[in-house]
């Protein structure tokens, strides 16, 4: 669980107030390069579409206004995520959304959010460690663990009828964590995972990985990689081989560029991602077309809903100081309160400036347990026609 105390120093350090601000500055640090580039676009957005909203209501913290600053971790690359957070506090941010992928968010989180004593919320990094990471209760996630999503996994396999799976996943936290979730969740179910291989981002030629998950054998192949590197390659050497014709797409393989770059024969693979339906998917759907994005892209939703978050919780604190911020997160996320969702910012402001409680449901039905994180809400996807389509949600 985590512990909702600040260091003394990162306290004084972070100690300016909002209400006395013409303007908050809100960091999105994310992977606008790497292996999941072609999703970091909509996410960035669907976080200023927030931003501009609340700017527009005139009812943030007095009239300020907030302004996002752009930077790049890589996805994968903690040195230039760690040296970009690092850039984003000595510009005067009051709050981080991200980082976007797992091994990067902890690296940011501990040698950057930590001794600065700045709150991070990710809309993406999704590996079970973040769970249990001492954190000083500075770390928030809109999108749910993959502890969940094996789970979640498991029951679209079973569902379908898959007995035996051969498994392959990037080399890293991230890959690790979710292969370990399915594993344990399918085998539970009663199915056989043929082999669990690791495999690595970047490289040019994949057909040794994938000779030997043919040779394990599987009903069909499940690739816990990213949807722009690696994963994309084992695809397409499976493909060329003839090794598998069918795939299982955990979130990291979710995303128009697969079915794109692959083309007719990923139609028939299927898989899951973050998401929900009703209300708030159907508010973000029409904003983000008015504003130009789509605004149902992947982890799109849950950027929207992470920057709101940082912007009710210093409402409701009277501050953007994250020592008398980040506890409000907890409040503002849940019941009870009235519920409030995307384009509905102004009226969750006003609520909270005079006193009274949100339960802010927003574009992905945030619902935050435990130590600061989604409940849990999954897309189920099918690739048809060359699309993604949503066929459920679990």
């Amino acid at each position: 669980m985590k512990k909702l105390l600040m260091a003394t120093a990162a306290t004084a350090l972070m100690a300016s107030t909002a209400f006395a601000a013409d303007d908050v500055k809100l960091g999105i640090l994310i992977g606008f390069t790497g292996p999941i580039e072609s999703l970091t676009g909509p996410m960035a957005s669907g976080a200023e579409l927030a931003m501009a909203e609340v700017t527009a209501s005139g009812a943030f913290m007095g009239g300020a206004s907030v302004t996002p600053l752009r930077a790049d971790t890589g996805c994968i690359d903690n040195g230039l995520a760690t040296a970009n957070a690092e850039r984003l506090i000595a510009d005067g941010v009051a709050g981080l959304i991200g980082g976007d992928c797992s091994g990067v968010t902890g690296a940011i989180l501990q040698n950057v959010a930590i001794p600065n004593g700045m709150v991070m919320i990710s809309p993406s990094a999704t590996s079970p460690g973040l769970s249990t990471m001492e954190d000083n209760g500075l770390f928030f996630r809109t999108s749910p663990s993959d502890a969940r999503e094996g789970q979640v996994m498991a029951d679209v396999l079973t569902d379908r009828g898959i007995k035996s799976i051969a498994l392959t996943y990037t080399n890293n936290d991230y890959g690790k964590g979710l292969a370990d979730a399915i594993v344990t969740w399918f085998e539970a179910a009663g199915g056989e995972v043929t082999i669990n291989a690791a495999h690595e981002d970047g490289k040019a030629d994949y057909s040794a990985e994938v000779g030997a998950l043919a040779s394990a054998g599987g009903d069909i192949l499940v690739v816990a990689g990213y949807l722009d590197q690696g994963g994309l390659g084992i695809i397409q050497a499976s493909l060329d081989s003839g090794a598998f014709d069918t795939f299982g797409l955990p979130g990291g393989m979710i995303g128009d560029s697969l079915p794109k770059n692959v083309g007719p024969d990923l139609n028939g693979s299927f898989g899951q991602i973050a998401g929900s339906g009703g209300k708030g998917t159907d508010a973000i759907a029409m904003l983000s077309k008015e504003a130009g994005f789509d605004g149902t892209s992947p982890y799109a939703p849950e950027s929207y809903d992470a920057a709101a978050l940082f912007m009710f919780a210093m409402q409701a604190a009277n501050s953007t100081a994250p020592a008398d911020y980040a506890a409000k997160i907890l409040d503002v996320a849940n019941a009870p309160g009235e519920k409030i969702y995307p384009g509905e910012l102004a009226k969750g402001l006003e609520i909270l400036a005079g006193g009274g409680d949100i339960d802010y449901v927003g574009a992905s039905a945030v619902e935050l347990i435990g130590p600061g994180e989604s409940a849990g809400n999954y897309r189920e996807i099918e690739v048809q026609d060359g699309k993604n389509e949503t066929v459920g949600f679990r």
